[in-house]
């Protein structure tokens, strides 16, 4: 092998991660106060790091609250807590081998941090899990590896998730000096921002080069915090993974459809059997969470004019969001491991054009030619992959793009025998053990990644992009394509057997998913979620201003 990928495979194989080094337990010394980690490697480690005071009790549904300096030296060689999110046993690849241990106090961060580092870029990771589950301590997110091969301080974090997490509620307005409620999670996401900002240099790291970067539920959260006017400034560049820019819904209106967020909290407030807000906050923090989720609370941002000012697609749109520069993609199988959005098969093609031609109109053509009734199954899974993911990828980096900033498109379409064979090629999440170089610490039931030169490449090439857009904003890898801009020519990054430079991917697939956001969004009444293809709603006719 060659250069860092030798470096890289020696680092797989070895399993460094749980080699201690020969050296005395470090220990930092932060504003926020001092702190005992371990050492493994060439890595000194900071776990179950506290950013905000723990938003139980009468916290509860309210704004991350900073934590005073703790006095003495605190032990960090532990992960916190998770955020309270629904357990059973669960046949999911993404499932681990236990259920999580859980708290309201949950606002933890980790730390990882090459020995010696100074003014080292700085990479704050937001885990997915629909803003319903995971945790920062998934094992999959272990960036030993990243931090050391890298040379970057690597900031893993938990939020609130859920009902504690997102719900709005006219009480909780009320309360609120803005009178505004709900995104609890992603403030504390901005509370960790703010604490990086201010604690990181003790760390090695420069607070001046900070990358935020998330996968599916954390790809979205990536957008929320471009959005956000109070994340303004916390950060340098983003990395949205699998990312989903659905519609939001508002604190009191509808104009999309989606029900008002205050009253969902209303209705939350009926399911679980509480008389008011004060019996919510009495009630267990893990019942709640199970009755909410039970009767079907789709945790998600809302618009209150002040935290989301408005819709993403309308930021963006308006050249509003965070100018900073971009990376961006998702996965050819996105749907093959989340069958719970892709809707029933048609009987055949002939009700399969049918039902097209009846919801889309004289954009049904266009759709047919990308989604033909001569391949039903990889249809329906391709549909919903590029309406939720494909399409919002390519929309970050136009728009990125159009602000003046580098953006950088990337295809994951990489498969392996056991994946293939399962017929997950590429699957949801699929990248993120190449991303963090952990194929060896992936759950009980992810298909097995080989232990092959392929895979090794592969992983120390994704490493090295992310790694060095994290460090000046340009992907690069030793011995690998340069990976260009965006730009006019629709560059993107494809990562098969290994990387591969490549122009306007799928053409078509972006404008006609681009015209059907935009009539919905004149029309107004229908949102753009997950009601792609056969379970659209009919297409609202067309608008001057849509392409």
């Amino acid at each position: 092998m060659r250069g860092a990928v030798s470096l890289m495979a020696a680092l797989l194989i070895l399993g460094c991660t749980h080699v201690e080094a020969a050296r005395a337990q470090p220990v930092v010394d932060a504003p926020a106060g001092s702190l005992r980690g371990e050492a493994l490697a060439g890595v000194d480690v900071y776990r179950g790091v506290p950013y905000a005071l723990p938003p139980s009790g009468w916290r509860r549904w309210r704004p991350p609250a900073e934590i005073p300096r703790w006095r003495g030296t605190r032990d960090a060689s532990r992960f916190g807590p998770a955020c309270h999110q629904p357990v059973g046993r669960s046949t999911s690849i993404y499932a681990a081998a236990e259920d999580p241990v859980m708290s309201e106090d949950c606002l933890f961060l980790n730390v990882w941090t090459p020995q010696g580092a100074s003014k080292a870029p700085v990479f704050v990771w937001i885990h997915g899990g629909a803003l319903v589950g995971g945790a920062s301590n998934e094992t999959t997110y272990d960036a030993a590896r990243m931090a050391a091969s890298q040379g970057m301080v690597v900031v893993s974090i938990n939020y609130r998730l859920g009902v504690l997490g997102y719900m709005a509620h006219p009480e909780l307005s009320v309360e609120s000096r803005r009178n505004v409620s709900g995104n609890y999670g992603l403030l504390d996401q901005i509370a960790a921002l703010k604490w990086v900002e201010a604690n990181i240099a003790a760390f090695g790291g420069d607070p001046d080069n900070v990358t935020i970067a998330g996968e599916s539920a954390g790809g979205l959260s990536v957008m929320y915090l471009m959005a956000a006017p109070q994340a303004r400034g916390l950060f340098d560049r983003a990395i949205a993974q699998s990312a989903y820019m659905i519609s939001t819904s508002e604190l009191r209106s509808s104009r999309y459809g989606d029900p008002p967020a205050e009253g969902v909290g209303y209705w939350v407030q009926g399911v679980v059997g509480a008389e008011n807000l004060a019996a919510m906050r009495a009630m267990d923090p893990q019942a709640l969470t199970m009755a909410a989720a039970g009767a079907g609370f789709t945790p998600r941002g809302t618009i209150d004019g002040d935290v989301l000012p408005e819709e993403l697609v309308t930021i963006f749109d308006r050249g509003e969001q965070a100018p900073v520069p971009l990376l961006a993609g998702f996965n050819a199988g996105e749907i093959r491991s989340l069958r719970a959005l892709a809707p029933a098969e048609p009987a055949d093609a002939a009700a399969y054009e049918g039902e097209i031609r009846a919801r889309y109109g004289e954009l049904a053509e266009a759709f047919l030619a990308l989604y033909p009734s001569s391949d039903i199954p990889g249809s329906i899974l391709a549909t919903p992959r590029d309406g939720l993911y494909g399409w919002t990828a390519e929309r970050l980096v136009r728009r990125q793009t159009r602000l003046g900033q580098p953006a950088f498109l990337y295809y994951f379409d990489h498969g392996y025998p056991a994946a293939d064979d399962a017929g997950l090629h590429a699957f949801h999440a699929a990248e993120l053990p190449y991303v963090f170089g952990t194929a060896d610490r992936t759950p009980p039931r992810w298909p097995a990644i080989p232990d092959t030169a392929v895979e090794h490449d592969l992983s120390a090439a994704m490493m090295a992009y992310w790694g060095s857009f994290a460090r000046d904003g340009a992907p690069k890898a030793p011995d690998q394509p340069d990976w260009p801009a965006y730009g006019s020519t629709r560059s993107y990054m494809a990562f098969e057997q290994g990387p591969v430079v490549r122009e306007r991917l799928m053409p078509g697939m972006y404008e006609l998913h681009e015209a059907v956001v935009c009539r919905r969004r004149v029309a107004g009444g229908v949102p753009w979620t997950f009601n792609f293809g056969v379970i659209s709603p009919p297409l609202p006719p067309a608008a001057p201003a849509c392409p």
